[in-house]
């Protein structure tokens, strides 16, 4: 962009946005840890409690049907995908993740619509826990930033 300040970021603020969360259940108490810092991390940016939507999901499969969803509704200005997946011992993680991912970045394309991708994909449960309560926050961050620059490009 002619005469942008490449070294200034948008501002975070979230006072007028409505943001959509989905949150996958499958490994709950990771996927829950996510939500609950990326909720109250919306909060510290001014997003009103009441223009956040969070509904659940049971996998990270789920995931982009549920976005999908809101995005058509045309009700918010971002969306916040949260999920968690460990290796185990079959390709199912890679298809997991690799799907989930692909899905959520189409959704994102396809209608416009900022989403911020905290679907974790770990090694193990010790890693997931490491990663959980800062990739909720970055998520909320995330979220707010793009909604504002969309907002501001067009």
């Amino acid at each position: 962009m002619q005469g942008a300040d490449k070294g200034q970021s948008t501002p975070l603020n979230g006072e007028d946005l409505r943001i959509g969360i989905v949150q996958a259940r499958f490994n709950a108490a990771i996927t829950q840890k996510l939500a609950d810092s990326c909720i109250d991390e919306l909060g510290k940016l001014s997003v009103p409690a009441k223009h956040i939507v969070h509904v659940t999901v049971p996998g990270a499969l789920e995931v982009p049907i549920a976005l999908q969803a809101m995005a058509e509704s045309d009700d918010f200005d971002a969306l916040v995908a949260l999920g968690c997946i460990i290796r185990g011992e079959t390709y199912h993680f890679e298809l997991v993740a690799n799907e989930s991912g692909a899905a959520v970045t189409r959704v994102s394309l396809d209608s416009q619509l900022p989403i911020a991708n905290a679907i974790l994909t770990v090694e193990n449960e010790d890693q997931a826990w490491a990663r959980a309560e800062e990739k909720g926050r970055d998520a909320a961050r995330v979220a707010v930033e793009m909604a504002n620059l969309l907002e501001d490009l067009s």
